[in-house]
């Protein structure tokens, strides 16, 4: 069974579950426009669950999911509240469903965890999820150490169940290189900062359209949570105290709250503007469904193109 049908979806596209910024605005959006919306429940109370949920649901009725953080200590109240609520799709991150997995396939949810890795892709598998998300190192916010190109076809080749291709991707000929590596579909996040409806500061959304190439780079690693974002003054100063070793305490102290500044108030100097490094290429801001049916609209034109050319012709070209 591919994942659009598996999941109910048009488009073979996850809004990635960021945190503070996939909510029901955004959510709503993708899951009208065929993709897949993804609440990111990061931070969240099980009653603020409650009502984002609901928010959806007043926006859309197609299918939508929920992030879930493992590393948070609310877990078995969001997932009561998921039940409750009657969301049917799952994805997590920052840690293992393997203490949830009983409750979440008792109450027929589809479960897609993210992975950075084939090792944890595998260990995914076996516990019976029913889909993964290979994240390559590209990506904004929390990453591992693999990029997207070497990561994605190890995975693919390594289980049976479906795969997501996810980081660096936010055009077509993005999709395009997923499926050729072994993806049934794409997740994306930083292409979504750039749209009417994600519900972040306009500031926020003009750094991601300045940046470049070089824009980003990775903090966090002394402290076992690498992050990708934008380069300003608060991520120069925390590579300099993570370089000269400086506390846990210490990092954590200036970087405290750094993303609400930057997602709410559109502090873009001190605040964390999570981006991937793909976001050169996105350098204007549209509609939800204006960027998803453009992006499958260019992936399918570079598979029709790419399935006129053999490989004897491109070697004598």
């Amino acid at each position: 069974m591919s994942i659009t049908q598996l999941l109910g979806i048009k488009y073979p596209i996850f809004q990635g579950g960021m945190a503070q910024i996939a909510v029901s605005p955004l959510v709503g959006a993708v899951s009208n426009a065929g993709g897949l919306g993804i609440i990111g429940s990061g931070g969240f109370t099980a009653d603020r669950l409650r009502d984002e949920i609901r928010k959806v649901k007043a926006s859309t009725t197609k299918p939508f999911a929920v992030n879930l953080m493992l590393m948070m200590n609310n877990i078995p109240e969001l997932i009561q509240v998921i039940i409750e609520e009657g969301v049917k799709i799952v994805t997590t991150g920052a840690g293992t469903p393997a203490p949830y997995m009983q409750v979440l396939k008792e109450n027929g949810i589809i479960v897609i965890p993210v992975v950075p890795s084939v090792k944890i892709a595998k260990k995914m598998e076996a516990l019976g999820v029913d889909a993964i998300v290979a994240e390559g190192t590209e990506a904004g916010g929390h990453v591992g150490e693999t990029t997207t190109m070497a990561l994605l076809p190890q995975v693919a080749s390594a289980v049976s169940i479906p795969v997501i291709g996810a980081g660096g991707i936010a055009d077509g000929r993005g999709v395009a290189a997923a499926f050729a590596l072994g993806a049934q579909g794409v997740q994306v996040g930083t292409r979504f900062l750039a749209t009417v409806e994600c519900p972040t500061h306009e500031n926020f959304k003009l750094a991601v359209i300045s940046a470049d190439d070089t824009s980003t780079t990775v903090t966090g690693r002394s402290l076992g949570g690498p992050v990708r974002s934008i380069k300003n003054s608060m991520i120069t100063e925390f590579l300099r105290l993570e370089n000269e070793k400086a506390s846990r305490e210490e990092l954590e102290t200036l970087s405290l709250g750094s993303l609400r500044r930057a997602v709410f108030e559109g502090d873009t100097d001190t605040g964390s503007v999570m981006a991937g490094q793909i976001c050169g290429m996105v350098n204007k801001i549209t509609t939800v469904e204006e960027m998803i049916t453009t992006m499958f609209a260019e992936a399918q034109e570079v598979m029709d193109k790419l399935g006129k050319v053999t490989f004897e012709a491109v070697v004598h070209a």
